[in-house]
């Protein structure tokens, strides 16, 4: 069985390369994130045509997330339980759906960015990974796989210069103990291992030809799911502009296999 993820920074902009990316890889599930847009306004009829089930959580230009599976597509659920609010009146966010796919649990996740260290926009992403935490917990017993942006660098050594992000959101104390506070309760990095590159690389001054990026699209597993991992990769090549049908997105997609 074949999972990956993908941000991939608006769904209609970049249908083709997902389709391509599903026959290339032979993907099985394929979890999005910045989907940007409504179920009825994503080009989906030639992800369907591929033998494709999908399920979509978005309300406009912003955010979004999604599930496509060739092996089944049950108990789709939008958002998970106690995910906090954003805006006035404060409500949930499209960052959360899951699905049990081919008998494993997946959630799509794309985890607020948190703007800057002083936003009330980082008070929220803090409080997002603290609600995600308590939900996860019951998820630990089966098969269960949460993948998506996680917006953080867990340590130095996934991100291309931390002196450049000494004011900055993604490597903060608080972020990264909140990030391996999963992992204290059992989650597990199934990617690192096989495949610890970067998987982000801003736009901004050719940071992709110069390697300048962040690693902060991740596929945690439950300890059983975790077993089953025969391997990852991150397909650098996806976001390479010389690649591909059309400009990429920022991010690239990474890919796991299990038995």
């Amino acid at each position: 069985m074949r999972i990956a993820t993908w941000n991939v920074n608006s769904l209609r902009s970049r249908i083709d390369r997902v389709e391509a990316l599903l026959d290339r890889h032979e993907i099985d599930v394929l979890a999005l994130q910045e989907t940007k847009g409504r179920a009825d306004q994503l080009p989906l009829m030639g992800i369907e045509a591929r033998g494709y089930d999908v399920a979509v959580s978005g309300v406009n230009q912003w955010n979004g997330v999604a599930i496509l599976s060739r092996v089944g597509l049950e108990d789709v659920e939008t958002g998970f339980p106690g995910q906090p609010g954003w805006g006035e009146p404060a409500e949930p966010e499209s960052r959360a759906i899951g699905a049990t796919c081919g008998g494993v649990r997946v959630w799509s996740l794309y985890v607020p960015n948190g703007r800057k260290p002083d936003d009330p926009h980082y008070v929220y992403k803090l409080d997002w990974y603290a609600r995600l935490r308590e939900a996860a917990r019951g998820w630990l017993d089966r098969d269960t796989v949460m993948v998506g942006d996680w917006n953080v660098c867990p340590t130095d050594d996934d991100v291309f210069d931390v002196t450049q992000f000494k004011n900055s959101t993604h490597v903060t104390p608080a972020e990264r103990a909140a990030f391996f506070a999963l992992v204290e309760d059992g989650w597990v990095d199934t990617v690192k291992p096989h495949d610890p590159s970067y998987t982000y690389w801003d736009y901004y001054r050719q940071r992709f030809e110069r390697d300048r990026g962040l690693r902060i699209d991740f596929l945690l597993g439950s300890p059983s799911l975790a077993a089953r991992v025969t391997g990852a990769f991150v397909d650098r090549d996806e976001r390479d502009p010389a690649q591909g049908t059309g400009s990429p997105s920022d991010h690239a997609p990474v890919v796991l296999d299990l038995t």
